[in-house]
């Protein structure tokens, strides 16, 4: 069974590109990924704050948040 994985991002073009090579990059028979679109899917901003993300792009593996470059502040996508 994989473990859960969640890529957040914005859909900007630095998120864009950490998604391309990031969130790709896993091994699929380690991780399941779910890429979730914060500018699409505002609902989903208090679980990626919950889960510990501050700015996006984000990925958080195995619960912990691990922030890539810096896309966007969660703050401006309430």
């Amino acid at each position: 069974m994989a473990n859960k994985a969640v890529f957040y991002h914005a859909g900007c073009p630095v998120c864009v590109a950490a998604e391309q090579h990031v969130a790709a990059a896993l091994d699929p028979q380690q991780y399941d990924v779910e890429i979730v679109h914060l500018g699409e899917q505002k609902n989903r901003v208090a679980e990626a704050e919950s889960a510990g993300v501050k700015s996006v792009p984000a990925l958080v593996l195995d619960g912990q948040p691990y922030h890539i470059n810096f896309g966007a502040d969660l703050d401006v996508l309430k």
